[in-house]
């Protein structure tokens, strides 16, 4: 497939290392030689600036965007609109209400919209829904979600820290992965609790978040995500009534990554400990793009897509339009 990328900085840069067989057309970014940098690592891929050149070219049959949140919805219906597939980075918005009118034109068009929730291709994330449906640890009760970094000099000034290109702070940045892995473990949240504030960093966007997120059969996310956590961390942990999982780490600055799978045994007491550990290179990123490929082959929608997108949006939606921590129930 021929495929044009708009967005050419570090997960665009990234995007196009990872596509295999498939063909790079046209690399878009509004600092040219961003895209000029991209384009001359594949023969045969031009330069450009403007993005719609990216959407209309008829030989191309995806589209990948990997920009700021604020134009990812215009460029990804402009996309549909020229008959095209999309892969989109999440979290594909700035809030629900932009992403809707996506999910309607993906159906009309019947073209795949997939978002960028590449955590869920993570060796130890896929070790640990294989180990949760084979009911190993029997049905489960809830999650325990951590993610932070600590930014860096200067971070309050970046684009993440401006409401109306990023649409919210570290809630709709790293807090879409929290709630994405929680919703594919659990399924939908029907009742939404949390808080998102400004704790450290000079800006008008949230740099903690916090969230308690259950199912209609009461099962709970509780999640928080921070730009003040100084040393860079990640921390799923997956309860069942019969064992439990816990991943940590994702490579690089976050550690190792690793599954710990603690096992109950039947006179309870310490549980029996299994522990795997992923040292080699994050195969996420092209394990994903392979999923998206063979989904538009097979012509079949398969999760992350853009419904998705717009479910955790909601949830971030109904956290935001708290401005203390109040109860939201989705009707």
């Amino acid at each position: 497939m021929k495929i044009s990328l708009v967005g050419c900085g570090l997960i665009g840069s990234r995007r196009a290392k990872f596509l295999g067989a498939h063909q790079l057309t046209v690399a878009v970014d509004v600092d040219l030689s961003k895209a000029q940098q991209v384009a001359a690592s594949v023969p045969n891929a031009r330069a450009s600036q403007h993005w719609h050149e990216a959407v209309e070219d008829s030989d191309v049959e995806i589209v990948i965007i990997a920009t700021t949140p604020d134009i990812m919805p215009e460029i990804a219906l402009a996309a549909l609109n020229n008959n095209k597939h999309v892969l989109v980075e999440k979290p594909a918005a700035r809030n629900p209400r932009e992403l809707e009118p996506v999910v309607a034109a993906a159906k009309r068009a019947g073209k795949q919209v997939h978002v960028g929730f590449n955590h869920r291709y993570h060796p130890s994330l896929r070790k640990a829904r294989e180990i949760v449906d084979s009911g190993a640890i029997g049905d489960l009760m809830y999650i325990r979600g951590r993610y932070g970094h600590g930014g860096r000099i200067g971070y309050d000034q970046e684009w993440r820290a401006n409401p109306e290109v990023a649409g919210g702070g570290e809630l709709i940045d790293q807090g879409m992965h929290l709630i994405d892995l929680s919703r594919w473990f659990l399924g939908d949240f029907v009742e939404v609790a949390g808080h998102a504030g400004t704790y450290f960093w000079n800006m008008p966007v949230d740099d903690n978040a916090f969230a308690l997120l259950r199912t209609p059969t009461d099962q709970v996310a509780w999640l928080h995500a921070s730009w003040t956590e100084w040393k860079n961390l990640f921390s799923f942990e997956i309860f069942g009534r019969i064992g439990k999982l816990q991943i940590d780490g994702l490579g690089g600055s976050y550690g190792v990554e690793t599954l710990t799978y603690y096992k109950m045994k039947s006179e309870m007491g310490p549980p029996d400990v299994e522990k795997f550990e992923y040292a080699g290179a994050d195969d996420s990123w092209q394990l994903e793009f392979d999923q998206f490929v063979a989904n538009i082959e097979a012509e079949r929608t398969d999760t992350p897509n853009a419904e998705d997108a717009l479910a955790a949006l909601k949830i971030a939606d109904k956290i935001y339009s708290a401005r203390t921590p109040v109860l939201g129930i989705f009707k």
